[in-house]
């Protein structure tokens, strides 16, 4: 009896082998525990008590204001504006950027022979050098000298100060925002559009799609869920944290029109050196950010067919 008592507190050759996997995959895991720990917890942790204080940098002592620096924000003109200059800016960039990726990678994914080299085209702006992408759009919008201008003039038309004017400014940032967003969403739909097995589309023209349209209504669109609800989440996220170009092209102006939460948020903290308040800031755009992306996942999950 007491041989089994003691056999049975024995772990069995299963039951080790599972703890040395975990233990392993602990130990495997544990680099990248530490790397969120140490610079996305605690840097988040940190702006939340911040945001709590009136600390200036520069200065040793603080103290603990409450919700002073939140309530300031409801009066803040600047922070509104820039709320509202965000929320334009996103509403435009967003959307046509997604359109328009959703349409190139249907055009290259019906093109034979010259489809890597559309791809790379398309896709470079997304790799170019942000400096070098605001030089040639400061070139192109300029009043006096940019070929955009020039050719409204051919046509008869007066051009704008595009990047110089308060009416223009957000619209000309938002067109740069639409060229730089559009090659990276077409090609997560490219890799969307290569997952979907050809036999639906043999299927739907023997069901009756005989035209493009409807094999993309019926075929296309609906297995492009899963990619499309990653689109929209990855465009709307970084629509709304735009700040290089801004900082680069107009540096907020003039007079505040092209002043986006993330430039406010930089003003705040590192010119102007307030960093309680820069961080109550944060908290608030953090905020934003998790009630968009849940009220996203709430909408489109719902309509999103998985494989």
């Amino acid at each position: 009896m007491s041989s089994v008592a003691v056999a049975g507190k024995v772990p069995s050759a299963a039951a080790l082998r599972r703890r040395s996997e975990d233990r392993t995959a602990w130990l495997l895991a544990l680099p990248a525990i530490v790397l969120l720990l140490l610079f996305v917890l605690l840097p988040v942790a940190a702006v939340i008590f911040l945001g709590f204080t009136d600390f200036e940098l520069g200065y040793g002592k603080f103290r603990l204001v409450g919700f002073e620096n939140y309530a300031h924000l409801l009066g803040d003109r600047t922070f509104r504006r820039s709320l509202w200059n965000t929320s334009v800016y996103t509403a435009i960039v967003a959307p046509v950027s997604i359109v328009l990726g959703l349409g190139v990678a249907l055009l290259i994914e019906g093109e034979g022979r010259a489809r890597g080299f559309f791809r790379t085209v398309y896709f470079l702006p997304v790799a170019s050098l942000i400096v070098a992408m605001a030089t040639v759009w400061q070139y192109i919008f300029h009043p006096t000298i940019g070929p955009l201008n020039a050719l409204l003039s051919l046509a008869g038309i007066p051009g704008p100060n595009w990047l110089g004017a308060s009416n223009t400014v957000l619209y000309s940032l938002s067109i740069i925002g639409i060229w730089q967003s559009v090659g990276f969403n077409m090609v997560l739909f490219l890799a969307g559009l290569t997952a979907i097995p050809r036999e639906l589309y043999a299927a739907a023209h023997v069901d009756g799609a005989k035209s493009a349209l409807d094999r993309f209504f019926l075929v296309t669109w609906p297995m492009l869920g899963p990619t499309t609800l990653f689109v929209v989440t990855i465009s709307i996220t970084n629509a709304v944290k735009v700040f290089e170009t801004v900082k680069m092209l107009t540096d907020g102006g003039p007079n505040k029109a092209s002043e986006v939460l993330l430039f406010t948020i930089y003003q705040e903290g590192f010119v102007y050196l307030r960093v309680g308040y820069a961080s109550a800031m944060t908290v608030v755009f953090l905020a934003i950010l998790v009630v968009l992306m849940l009220l996203q996942y709430r909408v489109l999950d719902r309509r999103v067919h998985y494989t």
